[in-house]
C-alpha cells in the first residue's frame, strides 16, 4: 500500500514530538523507541526505522525499494519531570493505538498537551519540595526543629534553582552546588545558634531531594535494554549532577570549618523499634508522595504512592539478618517494582510514575553526606571511612533501579504479538501501551501467549 507523502511527514513529525516528550520527562529509551515504532505501525508505516539518543531522535521510512527514503530528525532541548503531561501523553498513545482517535485528532491533542500550562500553581511544587525534605528528616529521625530547617531549606533550595535556571540558565551542575551549598548554609546557621540541633540531618534530608531530579532509573533501563550509548548520557549527567551536590556540600563544611561551627556527620540509628519504624514509614510515605505531588503526578496517585512507600520502608527495615542497607535497599525495590504495574494499570498511568515516587525515600543522601564529611577531615582512617560511604551510595542507586527493574520484569506480561512490533525491546515497558490491538482473530496454529 503506497502512503501519500504529506500523510508520511505528518506522522513522522507526530511520532517524533511523543518520542521527545517522552524521553525529556525520563521514560527510557527502549520505551521510547517502541511506542514510536508502535504508533508509526498503527498509522500505516510498517517498515519505519527509529533511532533514540539522549540528545535526539531519528526516524526514516522508505514504503518502496525504489522511492526515496524520508528522513527526520528533532532535538530533545530540554528536560524535566512532568508526571502529568507524560500520563496525558501515554493516554494519547493508547487512543491512537485503540482508533478512538485519528492522526490529525492526535497531532491537535498533543499541541494542546505540549503548549498548556500546568494545573498547579509554581508555589505549590516548592510547597512539595519542601514537605518532601521535612519528612525524609523524619525518616532519618530528626528531632522537630530539624524538620522546621528541613522544611525552610528545602523552599529555598526550590525557589533557588527555579530563579537560576530561570534567570540565569545556568546548568544543571551549577543548580546543584547552589542549592546544596545553601542547604549546608543554612545548617551552619542553625548550628551557630543555641538551639543544640543536630543539622547534618536536615543537610541528608535536602541531599535526598536534590538526588530525586537525577534519573537513575532511566540510566539503568536503557544500559539493561541495549542502548548503551542513551545509558552512557544519562549516567554521565547523574554523575555531573551528583557530583554537583558534592561540591555544594564540601564548600558548605570548609565554610563551617573556617567560621569554627563543627558539623558531624549523622549517624544511622542502628537500633529497630516499633517507634523508628513507624517513623520512618510515616516519613518515607509523605516524602514519596510530596516528591509525586511536586512532579505534578495526578492527585489519585499520590495516597497509592504514600502506601506503596511505607510498606517498601517497613520490609526493609524488618528484614532478618545482617545482610546490610544495600540488599535491603534491594528487598524493597524489588517490591515496588512487583507492585507499581497493577498499580498504575488500575490508576491509568504509566507504571514510571508509580516507581520512580516511590523508589525516593531510599536514595542515598545519608551515605553521600556520611562520606564527605569524613573525607573533609583528612585524616588516613576518616578517607577510608569516606570512600567506603561513598561507594555504598553508588551500590544503593544500583541496587535500587536494578531491584526496581527486576521485579518489573517479573510481574509484567509481555505477549509475543508485541514482541513482534518492538524487535529492540528487551524489557518490561515504564512508558507506553504494553501490547498490540487485535486487528483480526488469531488462527487455531497460532496462540495468543
Amino acid at each position: 500500500m503506497t502512503v501519500d507523502a504529506r500523510d508520511v511527514s505528518m506522522t513522522l513529525d507526530f511520532c517524533l514530538r511523543v518520542g521527545e516528550l517522552l524521553i525529556s520527562t525520563g521514560a527510557g529509551a527502549a520505551d521510547v523507541t517502541a511506542t514510536m515504532r508502535s504508533l508509526a505501525q498503527h498509522l500505516g508505516l510498517r517498515e519505519a526505522e527509529v533511532d533514540v539518543t539522549y540528545t535526539s531522535l531519528s526516524m526514516s521510512y522508505q514504503g518502496d525499494p525504489e522511492a526515496i527514503p524520508v528522513h527526520t530528525t528533532r532535538q530533545v532541548k530540554h528536560r524535566t519531570i512532568d508526571y502529568d503531561h507524560l500520563t496525558a501523553v501515554d493516554h494519547l498513545v493508547r487512543q491512537v493505538v485503540r482508533d478512538e482517535v485519528d492522526l490529525q485528532g492526535a497531532r491537535i491533542a498533543l499541541g494542546r498537551i505540549i503548549s498548556g500550562g500546568h494545573r498547579r500553581p509554581r508555589w505549590a511544587v516548592t510547597l512539595g519540595m519542601a514537605t518532601m525534605a521535612a519528612a525524609f528528616t523524619v525518616y532519618v529521625g530528626g528531632q522537630v526543629g530539624v524538620v522546621v530547617l528541613a522544611f525552610i531549606s528545602g523552599a529555598t533550595i526550590d525557589q533557588l534553582q527555579h530563579y537560576l535556571h530561570r534567570r540565569w540558565r545556568l546548568p544543571l551542575f551549577y543548580l546543584q552546588v547552589a542549592g546544596a551549598g545553601v542547604a549546608t548554609l543554612l545548617a551552619v546557621v542553625a548550628a551557630a545558634l543555641p538551639l543544640e540541633l543536630n543539622v547534618s540531618t536536615s543537610i541528608t534530608a535536602n541531599i535526598t531531594v536534590m538526588l530525586a531530579g537525577i534519573s537513575f532509573m532511566g540510566a539503568l533501563q536503557d544500559a539493561l535494554t541495549g542502548f548503551h550509548v542513551t545509558a552512557s548520557a544519562r549516567i554521565l549527567e547523574a554523575l555531573v549532577s551528583t557530583a554537583g551536590i558534592i561540591a555544594g556540600v564540601t564548600g558548605g563544611l570548609v565554610f563551617a570549618g573556617a567560621v569554627g561551627v563543627p558539623i558531624h556527620g549523622a549517624m544511622a540509628s542502628s537500633v529497630t523499634s516499633l517507634q523508628s519504624i513507624t517513623l520512618a514509614a510515616v516519613g518515607g510515605a509523605v516524602g514519596a508522595a510530596a516528591f509525586a505531588y511536586a512532579a505534578y503526578a495526578p492527585k489519585r496517585t499520590l495516597a497509592p504512592i504514600a502506601v506503596i512507600a511505607a510498606v517498601a520502608v517497613i520490609l526493609s527495615m524488618v528484614v532478618p539478618g545482617d545482610i546490610g542497607r544495600t540488599w535491603r535497599v534491594t528487598v524493597a525495590a524489588l517490591f515496588i517494582g512487583l507492585i507499581a504495574y497493577s498499580v498504575a494499570t488500575r490508576l491509568k498511568v504509566p507504571p514510571l510514575v508509580i516507581v520512580v515516587s516511590s523508589v525516593v525515600p531510599f536514595l542515598p543522601g545519608y551515605s553521600i553526606y556520611r562520606g564527605l564529611t569524613m573525607l573533609a577531615q583528612e585524616t588516613p582512617a576518616t578517607t577510608s571511612v569516606g570512600l567506603v560511604a561513598l561507594f555504598t551510595a553508588a551500590s544503593v542507586a544500583l541496587a535500587l533501579a536494578s531491584g526496581v527493574y527486576l521485579g518489573e520484569f517479573i510481574a509484567q506480561p509481555l505477549s509475543r504479538r508485541s514482541w513482534r512490533i518492538e524487535t529492540r525491546l528487551s524489557g518490561p515497558r515504564l512508558v507506553g501501551p504494553l501490547r498490540k490491538e487485535r486487528t483480526a482473530p488469531v488462527s487455531a496454529a497460532e496462540p495468543d501467549s
